[in-house]
């Protein structure tokens, strides 16, 4: 399996922070955003990464992280010249992928979990990994039947959402889902959305989940790089209101 973080786009909501950076760039706690998602992907064993940025911040990018030599993997880098989408962005790793499946994510999106266990047991198809939130409504939010492990429905931003799982920016797919991007017609907002990815999965009965147990937050918006520090800090020093035990072992290595 190998790993494509997702780090694009213009980072326009946490403008001016962004007018001379790509937003994954700016801190989180005390690492770059980046960190985040590149020690879930290489706590999870993957050891081959794709980067994937806009144009103007590779640049960034690569004297940030050069090889990957320094945290024990092999960055490789992609531009998406375009705002195209998750689904577009994540069509430019098929050379890279190849044949192998493929574990996404967001590089705004920070985990607590440990996903190592879903991507060894990881076979064929697409994996979507669900987080119980208060307002699913802000989210893409996926309906399961629990007794038989399997995902019913997918609705993206329901106004009245069928469950309280959010789908987070995290993903498995097998190589299909190159083809599956190659099919697909631009959105309203004129962009490939990583939803009818994960819909045309499920139409084809070959999409499964995990639901996460330990804290996720995005870190796309001041309020949400504000409480993505906060967990950070809170999980790193087993402070904050008692919400995690000191005991716990830090979320962050690299």
């Amino acid at each position: 399996m190998k790993g494509v973080v997702l780090a694009g786009g213009t980072g326009s909501r946490l403008y001016p922070l962004t007018k001379v950076t790509n937003k994954h760039l700016l801190p989180v706690y005390d690492k770059p955003m980046i960190y985040y998602p590149l020690q879930t992907l290489t706590e999870a064993g993957i050891k081959d990464i794709l980067l994937v940025s806009g144009r103007g911040h590779v640049g960034h990018f690569l004297e940030l992280l050069g090889s990957g030599s320094e945290f024990g993997v092999r960055i490789s880098y992609e531009i998406q010249k375009d705002a195209g989408g998750i689904a577009q962005a994540l069509g430019l790793a098929q050379r890279f992928a190849g044949q192998d499946s493929v574990m996404v994510i967001l590089g705004d999106n920070i985990f607590q979990d440990n996903v190592g266990d879903a991507a060894r047991s990881f076979r064929s198809g697409a994996m979507i990994f669900l987080k119980p939130v208060p307002d699913a409504h802000r989210f893409g939010v996926a309906e399961v039947d629990e007794v038989n492990g399997r995902v019913v429905s997918i609705e993206e931003k329901p106004a009245r959402p069928r469950s309280s799982y959010a789908v987070t920016g995290l993903y498995i797919y097998d190589s299909e889902v190159f083809d599956i991007i190659s099919s697909l017609k631009p959105s309203a907002r004129g962009e490939l959305e990583i939803t009818d990815v994960n819909n045309e999965y499920l139409r084809r009965g070959r999409l499964s989940y995990s639901i996460l147990n330990g804290y996720w937050s995005d870190a796309g918006t001041f309020e949400s790089l504000y409480r993505a520090s906060e967990l950070v800090r809170e999980h790193r020093l087993g402070a904050g209101q008692g919400m995690i035990p000191a005991d716990v072992k830090p979320v962050i290595t690299l």
